[in-house]
């Protein structure tokens, strides 16, 4: 699942979504703004709740401040996913340490 997936072709987040599903990947786009739309294909979804399906990664394209709620809610999943990933610049120590207690790997930064 990718938190903060944008439909605006310049946005890091659409590039690296497409290059993911052009490389055979599934990527289900999160974004509340955009929820019921499509982006590149892919059905959004306004929370990672809302996703009727497991997901293996969560990869996150919002702001550092943004990732403890992330994490929050990834933490609510059955079952949880393997992994979160931060994208560029995206940091929160506090958040990762949680996340890793739950057994979830993180990747920030």
């Amino acid at each position: 699942a990718m938190v903060g997936a944008s439909a605006n072709e310049v946005r890091p987040s659409f590039f690296v979504m497409k290059y993911l599903i052009d490389k055979g990947y599934r990527v289900i786009p999160v974004n509340p703004g955009q929820a019921g739309k499509d982006i590149l294909g892919q059905k959004v979804f306004a929370r990672l709740a809302d996703i009727p399906e497991a997901i293996d990664m969560v990869d996150v394209f919002r702001a550092s401040e943004a990732v403890p709620a992330i994490v929050d809610e990834v933490l609510t999943l059955t079952p949880l996913p393997k992994v979160i990933w931060t994208q560029l610049t995206v940091r929160h120590d506090e958040a990762a340490r949680k996340a890793e207690a739950a057994g979830i790997q993180v990747v920030m930064n």
